[in-house]
């Protein structure tokens, strides 16, 4: 497990703004996790109508390959795979009108379908 934090100079990374990081810590200890060990799986998957999507979910702990991002107190943890598709990228928490949700700023994509929901490399 190889881990990062927002100081990390020259290395690409994972950011989380703080707006994205207090959500998500709040909804931790919601689900009674603790969170100075459990923290926000951010990962990449095979779907949506331009082939990739992102996924989240809440881990306990990281797995032993993962790369381990700390930001605004939350961990962040992302495979090898999903890395390739999402290093250098910002999450972001959005709370609009349009309704309220994380959404993933990632400098990789080429294009998007048109609902936003799924992405290409």
């Amino acid at each position: 497990m190889s881990t990062g934090t927002a100081e990390h100079g020259a290395e690409t990374f994972i950011e989380v703004t703080e707006q994205a990081a207090e959500k998500a810590l709040s909804l931790i200890e919601g689900e009674g996790l603790e969170t100075d060990e459990a923290g926000l799986r951010l990962y990449v998957q095979q779907g949506g109508c331009a082939g990739l999507s992102y996924g989240m979910r809440f881990d306990n702990d990281a797995e032993e390959d993962d790369r381990v991002f700390t930001h605004h107190g939350l961990r962040i943890f992302v495979d090898p795979a999903s890395m390739n598709y999402i290093q250098g990228s910002v999450l972001d928490f959005e709370d609009g009108l349009q309704g309220a949700g994380f959404h993933v700023e990632n400098p990789n994509v080429v294009s998007e379908c048109g609902c936003g929901e799924s992405f290409r490399t």
